[in-house]
């Protein structure tokens, strides 16, 4: 029963492709807020590795996620220079069946791969 519940190998490839892709170049390679655009920036990247740290110790796959999509618009960094990505992964999958479902599983499968590289 277990094994249902656990996340397909696709999923963490789908995460650390995303990651390339859309955040290495501000928040590098690493998630420490060390990629190459970072310093062309007002505000210096946050390092992706301490979310759990900064929450308490838990990592809340949800609250991250509202924030890579742009529901949730953190007040503390100031203003949002971080693309709204939901608006870039759903217009990714424009033309697919069920599309807007395509934009969410790529905001979970970025989230959990996040939770992959958390500082222990």
């Amino acid at each position: 029963m277990a094994v249902a519940c656990a996340e397909p190998p696709g999923d963490e490839i789908a995460g650390a492709v995303l990651f390339e892709r859309h955040c290495v170049p501000c928040h590098g390679s690493s998630g420490q807020g060390d990629g190459p655009l970072a310093a062309s920036l007002a505000q210096s990247p946050s390092d992706l590795t301490t979310l759990t740290r900064r929450s308490g110790g838990s990592f809340d796959v949800s609250a991250i996620m509202m924030v890579i999509d742009g529901r949730l618009h953190v007040a503390e960094h100031g203003p949002r220079e971080m693309p709204v990505w939901g608006a870039v992964f759903a217009a990714e999958h424009v033309g697919e069946p069920f599309a807007i479902y395509g934009a969410t599983l790529d905001a979970r499968a970025l989230a959990e791969h996040l939770r992959t590289i958390q500082a222990k």
